[in-house]
């Protein structure tokens, strides 16, 4: 009897993607993102491997009530550019979370993705909801 000292590789067939429901009330904005990045890179589970996308699809409901600590909910400012002369615009986190409440918990999310071709495959399986409805609720396992 001849034994096998070869290691199995994780091949993209046998990934299974599941759904988690995250409430992000009253949460800090960087303790509930490192949750959630976690969860879709998937660096848990047992199969994990780096070339290959693990992770899970992950629902963030009540995006508005995120908390930020200290000064920043006035201090802290996100930075964009559309390329064109006088694009540059700044504005602080009570303003962005007044305009868009998702974005500044998406670029947190997104800031600790790994930074090559995967990210954006990571980045389509996060939905962040503002309000308590889940519109996902469909693709979760029903309960018993």
């Amino acid at each position: 009897m001849k034994l096998s000292h070869a290691t199995k590789t994780t091949k993209q067939t046998e990934l299974a993607h599941a759904w988690h429901l995250i409430d992000a009330k009253d949460q800090t904005l960087g303790r509930i993102s490192t949750k959630v990045a976690e969860l879709l890179i998937g660096k848990k589970k047992p199969n994990f491997v780096t070339n290959l996308d693990c992770g899970d699809f992950v629902v963030v409901l009540n995006a508005e009530t995120v908390k930020v600590t200290g000064k920043k909910f006035t201090d802290k400012v996100y930075y964009r550019h559309s390329q064109m002369p006088g694009g540059f615009k700044a504005e602080t986190f009570k303003e962005l979370i007044n305009r868009r409440p998702e974005a500044a918990l998406e670029h947190a999310i997104r800031g600790m993705l790994p930074k090559n071709k995967l990210r954006a495959k990571m980045l389509k399986r996060l939905r962040v909801v503002v309000g308590n409805e889940n519109p996902f609720q469909e693709n979760f396992p029903k309960e018993k």
